[in-house]
């Protein structure tokens, strides 16, 4: 038994890193895909007033 513990606590320090790292990644995600749709519109714009 002493040797399953130190597996577990060793897997619930990866899990909690994996989480904060998915969470940081999201946010990350999130700025950039604003960043991107704006872009998109104003190239629709551009688009739109050449046709």
């Amino acid at each position: 038994m002493p040797q399953m513990a130190p597996m577990s606590w060793t897997m619930l320090f990866l899990m909690f890193i994996s989480m904060v790292v998915l969470i940081n990644m999201m946010m990350y995600f999130n700025k950039n895909y604003l960043t991107k749709k704006e872009l998109i519109k104003s190239k629709m714009k551009m688009m739109n007033w050449k046709w």
